[in-house]
């Protein structure tokens, strides 16, 4: 099994490892909803604040999943 770093020191602060994946999924979401805005993807969306919203909770949970798995 991969030991995983649970905990990141900067500047002597201790942040949880998953709040760099939470960045890291924003980033992902950040070009996702462009990439989504330019092809017109949000014309066929019901709600596109929610659909954003549940894209970048799956995004989320997958980069959190393969790496605590």
């Amino acid at each position: 099994m991969m030991d995983v770093m649970r905990e990141w020191s900067i500047s002597g602060v201790i942040f949880p490892a998953i709040t760099g994946l939470f960045v890291l999924s924003l980033m992902l979401m950040w070009l996702l909803d462009m990439l989504f805005a330019r092809l017109g993807v949000y014309r066929y969306v019901w709600h596109p604040a929610l659909f954003k919203l549940s894209v970048f909770v799956c995004l989320f949970c997958f980069t959190a999943f393969m790496v605590y798995q």
